[in-house]
Formats: structure tokens, sequence, C-alpha cells
């Protein structure tokens, strides 16, 4: 994910060291035993309390910053455990990861009791004969926190930007801003690579003993899982790459190549809200429902800011959200939300709900957005800026504004990674590898194209794709409920063995 994707989903929620020296350096490093204890830190940590209730221990391993230097400086990752309740028929670890990066302890939970009402049941008989591992990657979480403090009404505004040159001075001076905020944690910002969350996880794979691990990646978690595979390719049993980014372009510039698949989710909502015309009023037809968000965007361009309730709202806002997931419950929100841009774009007095008024207050608020500067540092670390001059950016912008004039601005926008503090201390990681692995994806997944999930496929030559044709969604493994992906999934890691070939599956019960 990109990082308006990570800031875009909290808004709609109301997204080369591989030489022998490097495996010389990390063998150096000698794997400590963990020391298990409860998850919960406090009376007040309810996270902790719910990992607890769910059986599951943490500990924390200690690995170098810098993997080149294993007796400088050291940090702490932060690891959770719930062993296998069929030890019998136990297969290994399966090391789960929820994407981001971001915080992943919780992913211990999803394959045991799912998580609602995103991962309807979980996989039980999965999760009866492995051990299930998380960590939280370095600098996220519980693992050595890296925050820089970036204001919430900053962080969500930074990639807003309308036709006119003041627009796009005003998304630079707040991305240069950002970016000037980490500048004190500089001794850090190079090592926040996912190579080097890769290092930490091979670490803990020889912390916990285990000459290899399974793993399964949602999103990010499929180029960690990628990554793992390209540093470290004798130590993976089963790998499972869910919504697989494209591996070419991950980094802070990858999303200029999306807008095709967004613009295909945006059209499936449009059908889908002129299906539902008597409650949103927004078009009868897919086209008239299209026009009335152009009718929103036509207002973000004229630089106006909407009127809702006691908030003035910019509405570039909706040039950053990729709802990502294809239920009835989020195309409802996402209706009920561009209705109410709709009327303030023409005038009309709104009033939002409570839901809304907590997520405008939210998205305005001057308090620290968590985790936001972490993931920033983790996507500048994978990849440098394609350009530190804003100019490119803004031919770039000019150039596609007309082909693209929903998504284009703010795909091709300056992000905090142009003027980033430091460079990355590595070059980008190339997948290209024979490791055996199953990579599920949807046709129509706007966060993570399905174009590059192919290209994701054709770099791991040993792989096979499970598609899920029609689906315009992030997250399909467990998250869909596919008895046709989940089952295919499910029996490669309990059995071993892929499919003789790429799968495709019909959506049984298309949603919305």
């Amino acid at each position: 994910m990109t990082e308006s994707r990570y800031a875009v989903a909290a808004v709609v929620a109301l997204a080369t060291f591989v030489t022998a020296g490097v495996h010389i350096a990390h063998a150096e490093v000698r794997p400590e035993r963990i020391a298990w204890h409860e998850c919960r830190t406090g009376p007040e940590d309810e996270y902790g309390a719910q990992l607890d209730a769910a059986g599951v221990r943490c500990g924390e391993v200690t690995v170098p910053l810098d993997y080149t230097r294993p007796a400088g400086r050291t940090i702490t990752v932060a690891v959770a455990r719930r062993t296998a309740t069929d030890p019998v028929r136990r297969v290994g670890t399966l090391v789960v990861n929820t994407g981001g990066p971001g915080e992943s302890l919780s992913g211990v939970t999803w394959l045991v009791q799912g998580m609602p009402p995103w991962v309807p049941g979980g996989a039980p008989q999965v999760a009866a004969r492995f051990d299930l591992v998380a960590i939280d990657p370095r600098f996220h979480g519980r693992s050595t926190p890296l925050e820089c403090g970036w204001p919430t009404a900053t962080a969500q505004s930074a990639a807003w930007v309308g036709p006119d040159r003041r627009s796009f001075e005003v998304s630079v001076a707040r991305n240069r801003d950002l970016a000037s905020r980490c500048a004190g944690q500089a001794a850090l910002l190079p090592y926040a690579s996912t190579r080097n969350v890769a290092r930490d996880l091979d670490a803990v794979r020889a912390a916990l003993g285990e000459p290899a691990v399974s793993f399964v990646g949602w999103s990010w978690g499929s180029y960690l899982g990628a990554v793992y595979a390209q540093l470290f390719p004798g130590r993976v049993d089963r790998l499972v790459l869910d919504s697989a980014v494209n591996p070419d372009t991950y980094g802070p510039d990858a999303s200029g190549a999306d807008w095709p698949a967004q613009m295909a989710e945006q059209r499936n909502w449009a059908r889908w809200a002129a299906g539902h015309d008597d409650r949103y009023h927004l078009g009868g037809t897919t086209a008239q429902a299209l026009a009335s968000l152009d009718v929103i965007r036509r207002a973000a361009d004229r630089g106006r800011t909407l009127r809702v309730g006691r908030h003035r709202l910019d509405p570039n806002a909706i040039r950053r959200i990729v709802l990502g997931t294809d239920t009835e419950q989020m195309y409802a929100q996402w209706g009920h939300l561009m209705r109410l841009f709709y009327d303030a774009a023409r005038g009309v007095p709104v009033t939002p709900t409570a839901e809304q008024d907590a997520m405008f207050d939210w998205v305005s608020s001057t308090e620290v957005a968590a985790g936001a500067s972490a993931f920033a540092a983790s996507l500048c670390a994978d990849r440098a800026a394609r350009s530190r001059d804003p100019e490119v950016y803004y031919r770039d912008i000019q150039a596609h504004r007309a082909a693209e004039p929903m998504y284009g601005p703010a795909n091709r926008n300056v992000t905090s990674c142009t003027f980033w503090p430091t460079e990355p201390a590595e070059p980008p990681t190339t997948i290209g590898t024979t490791v055996p692995a199953l990579i599920v994806g949807a046709t129509g997944d706007p966060t993570t194209p399905y174009a590059g999930q192919l290209v994701m496929r054709r770099a791991m030559a040993g792989a096979r794709l499970v598609t899920l044709r029609g689906a315009y969604r992030h997250g399909v493994y467990l998250f869909d409920g596919d008895a046709c992906v989940d089952g295919a999934v499910n029996r490669y890691l309990l059995d071993g063995a892929l499919p003789p070939a790429d799968i495709t599956c019909a959506r049984t019960s298309p949603k919305p």
C-alpha cells in the first residue's frame, strides 16, 4: 500500500543486499530463546487482553538495527505465538502478517476466530495444526516504535491536490513538513525496510528453533513474504501471498498506474448505487451515479470547501478514497457519504450522522496520527522517491489530468518520501525466485491492482495463482468467504501440495 492509501483506509473506515556477506553477517547474530509471557501490559491494555483471551503468548527478540553491523545498536521485535491445539498432527510454524506495514500481532487470532466483520470465521483446521506466530514489523506496534509526531490533519490531507498551482504548493508544503518532523529519527530511518523486517523474521525463526517456517501475508505482507523467500529460500515451507503488490514498483511512487483499477471499482460502486437510487438519489443509472461524483470533483477543482454541518471539508479528499472492499456495508457507507458531499457541493445544507461527524473530527484533528510516520519510514526505506524535484510531479499531474481527473492527481503527487531526510540503505529488492508459493488475488483489486499481482506471479516461477474473478476487493483469503479460494489455500497449507496449475474461481455470490 502506498502512503496515500494508508490515510485513505482511515478516512473510509469511519492503504540489494542478497550477497554472501549478508548471510554471513546475519549468521553472526546468535539466536536467543524467547521468554514467553502474557500479552497484556497493564490494566488499560485491551488489545493485549484480547490476545491473552485467544490463548496467545507474547515475547521479544533482540535484533541488530543494521545487519551489516551485528554487534552495533540493537532494537526489539515483538512476537506473538499460539501453539497448535492438535499437536499430534502439527505441521509446523505459520507466520501470519496482516499487511500495512503496521501492527500485526493480532494476525495470530485471524485464523483462530476471524476478525469480524472483515474476516468471517478464520480457518480453524489450519489454526489447530500450526503454531501461529506473528511479529510487529520493526518500528511498528510494539517493536521499538518509531514516531515522528505527525498531526492527523496534515497526514490526512497531504496528498490532496486540485488543478491550480496553489493547491499543489500547499501539498508540497505539507509533505515537506511531515518529512522534516522525522529528521530527528535519521539514525533509524534507513533501516526501516522490508528487507530488514525479513531479516528480523529470520531471527525470530532461529529463536523458535525452526529450520523453516510457513507464511501467509496480505497486501504488504505479500511483499514481506516474497522478500523473505528471496533472501532465505531454504527456510520457507509453505508460502501464501494474498493481494500481492507489484514487486517491481513497490515504493512511494507505485500508485501512478493504479487509476484503471480504481476507476473500475468506482464504476462497480456506481452500478450498485444506481440499483439503490431510492436510498441515495445519486442517479438511476451507472452513468448518472458517476456524474454525481463528478459534481463533487468539479467542486474540488474549483478550490471550494464544503460546509458539512459544523465542518468545512476539502472535497479533494475523495481523490484518495479507495474502498478496497465490495461489501454491502462498505458500499452503503460510501453511498451515504457521497450523498452528503453531493448535496454540500450544490450548496444544500447538510447534517452528518454521528458516525460521520466523528470521522470528520478525526480527519481534522491535531493529535498524532499513530503509525503514519512509521508507515512512511518503511515505504521510503524500500525505494527512494523517483525525484526530489516537485516540478517533476506537477508536470506528471498536469499531463495526466484530463485522462485521470479523479485519481490521477493524488496518485502522481509528491509524498513525504520526496523530501525524506535520509536515503534507503540498500537498493530495492529484485524478486526472482523458484520458491513454491500460492498467490491469491481478485481481478478488481483497486489497492494492489491485479496487473501488479500478475507481475509477482511471473517473478515467482515456482508459484501458482488463485484468482477470484469479478471481485472488487483487497484481501481475499478468509476475507471474502469464497469456498473455492479458501479451500485451495487451506489444502495447500495443510497438505503442502500446490495445485497443478493456476486456478480461477468464479465468485458464486457477488457482493454486494
